[in-house]
């Protein structure tokens, strides 16, 4: 494999990851921040993945490269961030036939609405679904990776269930904070 920035929380025997696993790739180690966000919501549902740089434009070799080994060596989906022209996620589609998930990132005047756009408007026949643009969006793209996962997974369904309860939880929690403020006030 080729330069492996991050792994899944589970470490592996050799040199592969347990299958199936996410392949993340991004265009730029700066966009390593926002993608981190993809890695710890994998992390947090203990799916495993592995992290890459690869530029569609300054190195499409190893982008084909990098899919090719991922699809090799049991990637199930890839998430690819990207900003600006944001051809990377459409790149990575271009060479696979599994789900491709593409972050927009802003790195760009038009603070990320291009890199949108590019994602979005992919070609009939090549799709890359797309999440919001930023931090949250590359937090939902690893959730989705997850969610595909788990229909042949009961495990991990059962984990994002429970990931999803503890978000109402919390929301309850709060709100149960709020009305005791609200009440003291009055």
């Amino acid at each position: 494999m080729l330069d492996i920035l991050t792994r899944g929380t589970e470490e592996p025997e050799g040199d592969s990851l347990p299958k199936p696993w996410v392949c993340i790739v991004m265009g730029s180690d700066s966009d390593a921040e926002v993608m981190s966000q993809v890695a710890d919501a994998l992390e947090e549902l203990d799916v495993p993945y592995e992290m890459l740089v690869s530029s569609a434009h300054r190195s499409p070799e190893r982008t084909r490269q990098v899919i090719q080994d991922g699809e090799k060596n049991g990637a199930a989906v890839f998430i690819a961030g990207a900003g600006a022209a944001a051809h990377l996620p459409g790149v990575v589609a271009s060479f696979t036939t599994r789900p491709v998930i593409g972050v927009p990132l802003q790195g760009s005047p038009l603070f990320g609405l291009d890199s949108l756009f590019a994602i979005a408007q992919m070609p009939a026949g090549v799709p890359v679904a797309t999440v919001a643009i930023g931090m949250a969006g590359a937090r939902n793209a690893g959730i989705l990776a997850a969610q595909i996962l788990a229909v042949s997974d009961d495990a991990l369904a059962r984990r994002l269930q429970a990931m999803r309860q503890s978000m109402a939880d919390a929301v309850e929690q709060k709100s149960k904070k709020v009305e005791r403020s609200n009440r003291k006030g009055k």
